[in-house]
């Protein structure tokens, strides 16, 4: 793995994953067969240093999952722009890691993670709403191999 070129900038992991649990969104980054690169952003939560997302039954993202398991995902936190400076303040992190499928209990226990994240002052009507459409959604696992964190503050 390359080292971090700006290591004065460079986050310990805890506070990398800090930074990952608390952002918004992430981009998942994959590659096709041929090794095209494909980038998609999502919602997602980290749950036991692993990130967790949903997704629909079938497209690009899955075909590309199927054929390779190492996947990389991207997300920011905090930022501001510093136009008298040109400049930035930012966090952001970078993970590298191998996604699996998950079912049952622990797409459940995933799917309450996002609602907890993303709707937490809706959560049993949440719950409710999991159950309609728990059949219609893929829960996929990525198992952090690797993280590291950069910060501008």
């Amino acid at each position: 793995m390359r080292e971090l070129r700006r290591k004065d900038r460079a986050m310990g992991a805890d506070e990398a994953v800090a930074v990952l649990d608390k952002a918004e969104y992430g981009v998942l980054s994959t590659a096709s067969p041929d090794g095209e690169p494909y980038g998609v952003p999502l919602n997602f939560c980290v749950i036991e240093n692993s990130i967790y997302f949903h997704c629909a039954m079938e497209g690009r993202k899955i075909d590309n999952i199927e054929k390779n398991k190492s996947v990389s995902f991207c997300a920011v936190g905090d930022t501001e722009i510093l136009p008298d400076k040109f400049g930035t303040t930012y966090e952001s992190v970078i993970v590298s890691g191998e996604i699996e499928e998950v079912f049952d209990n622990h797409k459940q226990i995933a799917l309450e993670g996002l609602l907890k994240k993303y709707s937490l002052n809706y959560f049993e009507k949440g719950l409710e709403y999991i159950e309609t459409l728990k059949s219609k959604t893929r829960v996929f696992k990525i198992g952090i191999r690797h993280v590291s964190g950069k910060a501008s503050r």
